[in-house]
């Protein structure tokens, strides 16, 4: 795929909304969007709330000129705290068209760090429902709102309602401005499934790359109808050319969806893709119900477990596609992969190899880098970890975002100024094939050595490389050379500034290359595999361990359903320790047993043998977005309590 010259004259904005009048003239009476509605006697949905192309674009263009009447255009913060109704549709694409910045946090969050992340936003205003609004003014939310508009009938604690702003903008003709690629489009926050989120700055060149990098994975055409049960993603469907169907369920809770009221809104309105996590994945497929009409349905947010991808394959016309991208709130799409080809991979993931996420999605350059936990201002060919051998993921590309909102240090941290062009060998994507995987003990062992590099000298288990230059070679505890990100963090002063990444010399291009905190390292084939959160890994006074290479062995037990891997201690000494989640109707007399097999499938692999400290936990935290990624750090501390120690310092980097 060619990318898109963004910097180039373009026929219209580059702007995410610009797709809206491009519609409404060609296609001014199709549905671009169906809400839920009343429902039926029998608990259904009618979906009787429905906007038309044109009725988008007229309604959001005078909303617009409403805000526009009262201070709000270009370059104007506002946060948007909506449900998934045609208002929070119609806000976001007058925002966009207006050339204000949108401001997006999961309100689920807890809410000390919901406070601390609006009040970093020093927004402008303020749209939201009327709970969102006393919420606000109870535990003074976003105090630099200097306007406020509500959803209510009235403008309780509010300074206008939103019906009012769109009676002042009606009539007012066409508000799209004209956005440069470089203008800021919106601040995404991430999930803070590992720590506080972080406000992502996405410039209009994002969501343009991000349009045109889905389309081109996932072959998209227009004309089709997509159920997007996380409601943001459903903002890239006018430019697709998809009418969204918005899901009866609570976005927050997907793991708790009802899978009657989504086959009802997929059967009737003949839904061809799906966007759901993995806990919703799950959802449809342990209720088992087929989907015929589904050609694509895509799962993200965490790794899919191979059972439940080749569930839901089961369940699905036989030429559908199941994907499931690899990426964050921060580049988005970096790699993906088909589920026939993830599940024919199982078996490696079984036995210590990792997830496998696929391959990167052009034009991506995906390359993996010795594991540093500090700060790297500029990049080197020198940082590159040796071909097959785990490292940490970055990514440079079209939809790479370059900064966070008012977190110079997390930017620092995250963000790598590359000068181009350089040179980039093809061999970085092309790493050296590990050995077969070849079941138990030795040979498992001998696979997982030539992944991740030389076995420690005290105990015979695989070590990843790159924990620090000085100690490379020296197969000897692991003790960080710096600081934790998270603690680095925790000292930052708040800057106001977007744009705070070290600059390449003056009159030479650079770019900006994302260190996405994931472990990983790339196959034979090109593949990349996903071996855990970097500041999740556990390091011993012998070798380090990634979550996504050791849990997959323990949840082979079938009376398991979750394991999570933590450490406690100081890191560099850390004590391993597995967190199970039990299934359903499993009798608390059984766990000694659950626990001796526990510790006989671990002494399978020589990685995996020395973890003997088993904890049944009742039930794991898990992120509010996608219901799917464990809160490992959460885990930490309660292991810590029920052992008497002291949890290891767990880093604020997240995924989105």
């Amino acid at each position: 795929m060619s990318a898109r010259a963004y910097n180039s004259p373009m026929p219209e904005p580059c702007n995410i909304a610009a797709a809206l009048p491009r519609l409404a003239r060609e296609r001014p009476d199709q549905v671009a969007l169906r809400c839920p509605g009343r429902r039926s006697w029998r608990g259904l949905a009618r979906y009787d709330v429905a906007l038309t192309c044109a009725q988008l674009d007229a309604r959001s263009d005078a909303i617009a000129a409403g805000l526009a009447r009262r201070g709000i255009g270009r370059g104007s913060r506002t946060v948007v705290m909506l449900r998934p109704t045609p208002e929070f549709f119609l806000v976001m694409f007058a925002l966009f068209k207006a050339g204000a910045v949108p401001v997006l946090v999961d309100p689920g969050i807890d809410k000390r760090a919901l406070r601390q992340c609006l009040d970093e936003a020093q927004a402008d205003a303020f749209i939201g429902v009327p709970l969102a609004l006393l919420a606000r003014a109870l535990l003074r939310w976003a105090r630099s709102a200097r306007l406020r508009i509500g959803t209510g009938a009235r403008p309780w604690l509010a300074d206008a309602t939103l019906a009012q702003v769109e009676r002042e903008g009606a009539g007012a003709g066409p508000q799209l401005a004209d956005t440069q690629p470089e203008d800021v489009a919106a601040i995404l926050f991430t999930s803070g499934s590992t720590g506080v989120p972080k406000g992502v700055v996405y410039r209009h060149r994002h969501f343009l790359a991000q349009i045109d990098m889905l389309r081109a994975a996932f072959g998209i055409a227009p004309g089709a109808v997509d159920l997007p049960t996380f409601p943001p993603f459903a903002l890239f469907d006018p430019a697709l050319g998809l009418t969204s169907v918005i899901p009866d369920m609570d976005p927050t809770r997907p793991a708790h969806a009802d899978p009657r009221k989504l086959l009802h809104a997929i059967r009737r309105f003949g839904v061809g893709q799906l966007f759901g996590s993995p806990a919703l994945m799950r959802v449809l497929a342990e209720h088992g119900e087929p989907l015929p009409t589904l050609r694509r349905v895509t799962s993200a947010g965490a790794p899919v477990p191979a059972a439940v991808v080749a569930q839901m394959r089961a369940l699905l016309p036989d030429d559908a596609q199941f994907w499931t991208p690899y990426g964050a709130t921060e580049c988005l799409p970096v790699a993906v992969i088909e589920g026939r080809e993830l599940v024919t991979l199982h078996a490696r993931t079984a036995q210590g190899a990792g997830t496998c996420v696929g391959r990167p999605v052009p034009p991506n350059q995906v390359r993996i880098i010795r594991i540093d936990d500090a700060a790297i201002a500029q990049w080197s060919d020198d940082l590159l970890a040796p071909p097959g051998r785990v490292g940490e993921i970055t990514v440079a590309g079209p939809s790479a975002t370059d900064s966070y909102f008012n977190r110079e240090q997390a930017t620092r941290l995250a963000k790598i100024v590359e000068e181009v062009p350089t040179p980039h060998p093809a061999s970085l994507r092309e790493a050296v094939p590990p050995p077969a995987m070849r079941g138990e003990g030795e040979a498992a062992a001998a696979s997982l050595h030539a992944m991740q590099g030389e076995a420690a000298v005290a105990v015979p288990s695989p070590r990843v490389r790159g924990e620090g230059a000085q100690r490379a070679d020296e197969g000897r505890a692991s003790r960080p050379l710096s600081p934790m990100p998270g603690e680095t963090d925790a000292a930052a002063v708040p800057s106001p500034h977007i744009d705070e990444v070290p600059k390449a010399d003056a009159g030479r291009a650079s770019r900006i290359v994302h260190r996405m905190g994931d472990l990983g390292y790339f196959d034979a084939e090109g593949r990349l595999w996903f071996c855990g959160r970097k500041s999740q890994r556990v390091v011993t006074a012998d070798t380090t361990l990634c979550t996504e290479q050791v849990e997959p062995v323990f949840d082979a037990h079938p009376q398991v359903r979750r394991t999570a891997l933590v450490g406690v201690g100081a890191r560099g000494a850390q004590r391993p320790v597995l967190c199970v989640e039990l299934r359903k109707g499993v009798p608390r007399s059984d766990r000694a047993r659950i626990a001796d097999e526990l510790r006989h499938l671990g002494e399978g692999f020589v990685h995996t043998a020395p973890i003997r400290t088993i904890l049944f936990h009742p039930g794991f935290p898990v992120d509010i977005r996608h219901n799917a990624k464990i809160g490992r750090e959460k885990l930490a501390a309660w292991a810590a309590r029920r052992l008497g120690s002291s949890p290891c310092v767990q880093g604020e980097a997240g995924r989105g």
